[in-house]
């Protein structure tokens, strides 16, 4: 596939144009990417399988045994970036709840007291994790308590 890029100052929102003889799925899935504002994240589902996944596909991202996992509503996912990379990449709509957990607040499902001054989140997908007290403050000023 040939990539051409044209920056120019009369263009004042960027715009992709597609030349092709036949609407292929690597098309479609290029007009998904380009069409939404939310940018992409890259995961492998096994060790061969590059998935492209959108913030909103994302419940949580957790690092495990030094493994940076992904959480969708089903899947999980491995990602090559540290934590610290997806939550830049993710922006808002995400927050990190303790060392090595970032949320998408959008899916939280259930808050419980835990232990020793935490919050217990439950996802709607199942996931679970402790919000650390390190990041409860903020946790709590984002619900409003």
């Amino acid at each position: 596939m040939k990539v051409s890029v044209d920056i120019s100052s009369e263009y004042k929102e960027p715009f992709a144009v597609i030349h092709t003889d036949k609407m292929t799925d690597e098309i479609r899935r290029m007009i998904d990417m380009f069409g939404t504002s939310e940018t992409p994240v890259t995961a492998l589902k096994n060790e061969e399988d590059i998935i492209v996944l959108k913030p909103s596909d994302i419940y949580m991202v957790r690092v495990e045994n030094s493994d940076t996992v992904i959480y969708g509503a089903q899947d999980r996912y491995r990602s090559r970036k540290r934590l610290y990379e997806l939550e830049e990449q993710l922006g808002k709509g995400f927050m990190r709840i303790s060392k090595a957990t970032l949320v998408n607040l959008s899916y939280m499902d259930s808050i419980e007291p835990g232990f020793g001054g935490t919050l217990l989140l439950r996802m709607k997908n199942g996931c679970k994790d402790y919000v650390s007290r390190t990041y409860l403050k903020e946790f709590k000023k984002y619900l409003g308590l």
